[in-house]
């Protein structure tokens, strides 16, 4: 095979394989880290839009098998919003900003990490799972909900909030 021959099955395969990725990327939401939110929000100021869960919640699953897979909650959350998706036993160190937050429970029963506690503190109501937090460009919170949510359910919540 030629040089020039073998250079154009590349790049077509090359372009291929690009424009499988895309498209994969565009059926799956964009979860990002707190630690790139930060950064993301001091270039491109934008809403966001946190899940809250633990690998034991069914409801939390179950999102991500319905809600979190609809075509239509997908597009709206990869393009209005950045979505972050955090397991709220975690026990690793999170920076977000100047400071650190940590779970300061990750040997005990039932570990909580700070993050979740501090966005998703209601008044004299636990904290439960499924647990969304939706902010505005500013990070300041303008809606949380604790319940499970579909798709259609969802996408009204997200098409609604300023």
């Amino acid at each position: 095979m030629n040089r020039r021959l073998t250079l154009w099955i590349f790049l077509g395969l090359t372009t291929f394989g690009s424009c499988i990725t895309y498209a994969q990327a565009n059926t799956e939401v964009q979860w990002i880290s707190f630690e790139q939110l930060h950064d993301s929000l001091k270039v491109h100021p934008k809403k966001v839009f946190i899940d809250f869960y633990a690998a034991w919640c069914s409801p939390c699953l179950k999102m991500d098998e319905v809600a979190f897979k609809d075509p239509k909650v997908v597009h709206k959350l990869n393009k209005d919003y950045y979505a972050v998706k955090m397991n709220v036993e975690t026990t690793d160190t999170i920076i977000f900003g100047q400071q650190s937050f940590t779970n300061k429970k990750s040997n005990k029963r039932n570990p909580m990490h700070e993050i979740p506690l501090l966005l998703s503190s209601r008044k004299n109501a636990p904290f439960t799972l499924p647990a969304i937090v939706l902010m505005d460009s500013t990070f300041k919170a303008q809606a949380r909900y604790f319940q499970y949510l579909d798709a259609e359910q969802l996408l009204s919540i997200l098409e609604k909030t300023p």
